[in-house]
């Protein structure tokens, strides 16, 4: 196989990413955006509906983001993509203001739809909703995106759910390049500074991966993501996928893993050349009663914290975690205190963000190596004793 000349990629389209620094595989760059510029490495709290649940939008601004993500299905559906165009577009209607990304629809209708026909034109499902019958095609998928006035837009795929039969896994990556040739096309009516990421797939089969990375090279995006992972396959399967993948992409183009993933997974993509993250996990995570620490993850149902006056972190910077008694939080998720989900939501999305400019911090400085083994032994020492 002939592999792309990784340093020279296409070059018809912009490239919006300037590449500050990197420490071993691990970059941390610039993406500008007609919204605001991301620093990279960064994680997009996930907005599905237009709303970040459980929390306000500038409680997400001041814990750090830079850039969150809207979901194309979802919002297709309700209140409709016409219908939030004419309102000024998602950053005016949902009042964030700031980069976003949208994704395509695909994932969500593979795994929210029973009842769905993928064929070579687009996929047809039935609206979780209200059962009304609904098509999804690439072309579809870049109007709506357009429609909501996302920043960076994703190619529409299929995204196949692992374990699966290698036939699948091919049939689904053939089918997912030739939506990107297409999604592009779509997209070259786009404004300036606008982007459209292309979507790797090829489940777990190394060979796949290669050869849906080098065709969308050849196609040429804004940016690459890599998708099809954090899908149920163990760990090590995903970070084996990246290891494959990554080398491929361009250097100068940002790379996106997408729905990933807890802090560990994170911490390994970094250190393998990934600048994008997303995932539910930090505020879906709050809501039921577990919050992310620098001492790992807590569980605020325990009965140990009942009676603990201790702050889960007293030295963070985050004032949530700082102030709030660990006997208030587990009360309230006892209680099923609404506040209880939207403290620890925003706590857990604070720690994100901590997390994410402590790594940006020791790339820019070439001590990611010594971040990466300090982050990893106080995650493995655990929470502190109780009382």
């Amino acid at each position: 196989m002939n592999l792309p000349d990784t340093d020279l990629p296409n070059t018809d389209l912009p490239n919006h990413f300037e590449l500050l620094a990197t420490d071993g595989a691990a970059r941390t760059g610039r993406l500008t955006t007609p919204h605001g510029v991301v620093r990279t490495p960064a994680f997009m709290p996930v907005g599905t509906a237009g709303a970040m649940k459980g929390m306000h939008w500038r409680e997400v601004r001041d814990a750090g983001a830079d850039i969150v993500l809207g979901n194309t299905y979802h919002l297709m559906l309700r209140p409709g993509a016409e219908r939030i165009a004419a309102l000024g577009g998602l950053q005016t209607f949902t009042g964030w203001n700031g980069p976003m990304l949208t994704d395509s629809g695909g994932f969500q209708v593979m795994s929210l739809s029973d009842l769905r026909k993928v064929t070579e034109h687009a996929v047809t499902f039935r609206s979780h909703i209200d059962g009304a019958k609904v098509e999804l095609s690439p072309e579809r998928s870049i109007e709506v995106q357009r429609f909501l006035g996302s920043d960076i837009a994703m190619q529409m795929d299929e995204c196949v759910r692992l374990p699966a039969e290698r036939d699948d896994i091919e049939r689904a990556m053939r089918l997912s390049l030739r939506w990107a040739e297409r999604s592009k096309r779509a997209f070259e009516s786009a404004p300036d500074g606008y982007m459209l990421f292309g979507i790797v797939q090829g489940g777990d089969i190394p060979q796949l991966r290669h050869a849906s990375a080098e065709g969308l090279v050849e196609i040429g995006f804004h940016g690459y993501a890599i998708g099809g992972l954090a899908v149920g396959e163990p760990q090590a399967v995903m970070l084996a996928m990246i290891d494959e993948t990554a080398p491929m992409l361009p250097k100068e183009r940002p790379r996106y893993l997408m729905g990933v993933g807890t802090p560990d997974d994170i911490l390994e993509a970094v250190k393998r050349g990934i600048d994008m993250f997303d995932c539910v996990m930090p505020t879906r995570n709050g809501r039921h009663g577990v919050a992310f620490t620098r001492f790992g993850q807590v569980n605020l149902r325990n009965a140990r914290h009942a009676d603990d006056p201790r702050p889960l972190d007293e030295d963070s910077s985050w004032p949530s975690t700082r102030n709030y008694a660990r006997a208030y939080l587990h009360h309230l998720v006892k209680a099923g205190e609404t506040l209880g989900a939207m403290l620890l939501s925003e706590i857990n999305i604070a720690y994100y963000q901590f997390l994410m400019q402590g790594i940006r911090d020791a790339i820019a400085h070439g001590t990611f190596g010594e971040f990466y083994q300090r982050t990893r032994e106080d995650w493995a020492r655990g929470d502190i004793a109780p009382r």
